[in-house]
C-alpha cells in the first residue's frame, strides 16, 4: 500500500509538473521566441529573445534585423505581442484559448504602401498552420458600406464603382481578445472620390473571441 500511495504521489507530481510547462511553453514570449525561422523572415532568435530581454527591462526594445534595419517591439504581454518590423510593416500575435487547455495562436501581418493591408493567419503553438476559414470570416467590401436610401442610389454607385481593391487593415485589443478590421480602400483612391464614399462607409468591424472563433 506504502508503493501504491508512493507511486501516485510521484505520478501527480510529474503530470503538475507537465501542466506547469506546458502553460509557461503557451506564454505568448515563449512561443514568439520558437517561432521557426521559416515565418520569421526579418528576425532571427536572438533578435526575437533580445526584444523581449530588452522590455522586460524597461528598455527600448530595438533591434537590427537580418537586413541591416531596425525592428522594434512595442507590446508585450502574457498573450500579445506587437512589432514595428519597419516603418511600414507592422506583426502582431495573439494566444487565444481554444479551450481550457489549448491555446491557438493568431497572427497580423499589415504592410502600409500608403494603404494599409493586413493578413491574418492560424498556427498551433507549435507553430503548425491552421486553416484561417476555421476561426474567422472576412467581411467583404459591402460589409463596410451602408445600404443607400432610395434617393441617394445613383450617388452611391459613383461612389462606391472607383472602390475596385477591397484594403483591410486588423488590430488586435491588447487588453482583450477583440480584432478590429477597418476599410483601408479609400486611402488608395483619391481624396475627392474617397470624400464621396465616406458618407456611405460603417464604422469598422469588431470580432470578438467566443467558444474557439472569432464573431461580430
Amino acid at each position: 500500500m506504502k508503493i501504491n500511495k508512493l507511486a501516485v504521489a510521484i505520478f501527480f507530481s510529474v503530470v503538475g509538473s507537465i501542466s506547469m510547462t506546458s502553460l509557461q511553453a503557451q506564454e505568448a514570449k515563449t512561443v514568439f521566441v520558437n517561432m521557426p525561422d521559416s515565418l520569421s523572415p526579418l528576425l532571427t532568435k536572438v533578435n526575437r529573445e533580445d526584444c523581449i530581454d530588452f522590455l522586460e527591462s524597461k528598455m527600448r526594445a530595438q533591434v537590427e534585423n537580418r537586413f541591416g534595419k531596425k525592428s522594434e517591439m512595442t507590446d508585450l504581454s502574457k498573450d500579445y505581442i506587437r512589432m514595428q518590423m519597419s516603418p511600414q510593416t507592422t506583426w502582431q500575435m495573439k494566444l487565444l484559448a481554444l479551450n481550457d487547455t489549448t491555446n491557438i495562436i493568431c497572427t497580423i501581418s499589415t504592410a502600409c504602401a500608403p494603404a494599409c493591408d493586413s493578413r491574418i493567419h492560424f498556427y498551433t503553438t507549435d507553430w503548425q498552420p491552421l486553416a484561417a476559414s476555421q476561426f474567422i470570416t472576412l467581411p467583404i467590401l459591402n460589409d463596410f458600406l451602408n445600404t443607400p436610401e432610395p434617393t441617394a442610389v445613383y450617388e452611391f454607385d459613383e461612389a462606391s464603382r472607383p472602390a475596385d481593391m477591397l484594403l483591410m487593415k486588423a488590430d488586435f485589443n491588447k487588453e482583450n481578445t477583440e480584432l478590429t478590421v477597418t476599410l483601408t480602400t479609400p486611402d488608395y483612391m483619391s481624396k475627392e472620390t474617397a470624400e464621396k464614399l465616406k458618407p456611405f462607409l460603417r464604422r469598422p468591424i469588431v470580432y470578438r473571441w467566443e467558444n474557439g472563433v472569432f464573431t461580430r
